[in-house]
């Protein structure tokens, strides 16, 4: 059953790259933003080093939709933990890197996201020129 789940192109990461590219905004897709650092983000925009993962509500724990599963929920408790400190190393990590991690949630509005996303970006292009 969980061969079934997406691990790129989700309907919510779609929905905001087509956001982002009707914006004018080009970026890479499921790229690692450090080449020595084995995680992908979904979206990254190299030259303003902006990496952004788009969070599934339930992988990830989200404080506003998540519940552990009513069976294994043992199993379930450790693979959150788990999931929630590698969310966590790799915000750390990027940012002592001088990168901006940007977190959005597959039931946040994509175009109000594309809309912050594009403002970050624009931002950090003039800082990194």
């Amino acid at each position: 059953v969980m061969l079934g789940n997406r691990s790129t192109n989700t309907a919510p990461e779609m929905r905001l790259r087509r956001e982002l590219h009707r914006m004018g905004l080009r970026y890479r897709v499921n790229a690692r933003p450090l080449a020595e650092f084995n995680r992908r983000a979904d979206i990254v925009f190299r030259p303003a080093r902006v990496a952004v993962f788009v969070h599934g509500c339930f992988w990830h724990a989200c404080p506003d939709h998540f519940g552990i599963p009513k069976t294994n929920v043992e199993y379930w408790s450790k693979k959150m933990n788990i999931n929630a400190s590698r969310d966590a190393d790799t915000e750390a990590r990027l940012r002592e890197a001088g990168w901006n991690p940007i977190i959005v949630w597959e039931h946040d509005d994509p175009v109000k996201s594309a809309r912050s996303i594009a403002r970050v970006v624009s931002r950090r292009r003039d800082l990194h020129r």
